[in-house]
């Protein structure tokens, strides 16, 4: 993803340790979810995901690279919006 201009987006991360910011990024649900999905169901069936929180920013572009580095549609729904992850 990075190859691709991926930065992480530390502003959801509340302490202030350099060292293990993008580990924390790393360990966000939807992130977990979807390389569980990715790893488990057929290349040709979307991935959606409900949640109760809401998605940090982040995770937002995030989950449009990997929608477009996999060529995965990637429905996320939040208390908030609808986000699509189409293949860009």
């Amino acid at each position: 993803m990075k190859l691709l201009g991926y930065k992480p987006d530390y502003g959801s991360i509340l302490h202030d340790m350099d060292l293990e910011k993008e580990d924390d990024l790393g360990q966000h649900s939807e992130k977990l979810v979807i390389a569980f999905a990715l790893m488990n169901t057929a290349d040709c069936v979307p991935i959606r995901i409900m949640k109760n929180l809401r998605v940090c920013n982040d995770c937002y572009v995030a989950i449009k690279y990997i929608s477009a580095i996999k060529k995965r549609d990637i429905i996320v729904r939040d208390v908030d919006v609808e986000i699509t992850g189409k293949m860009l």
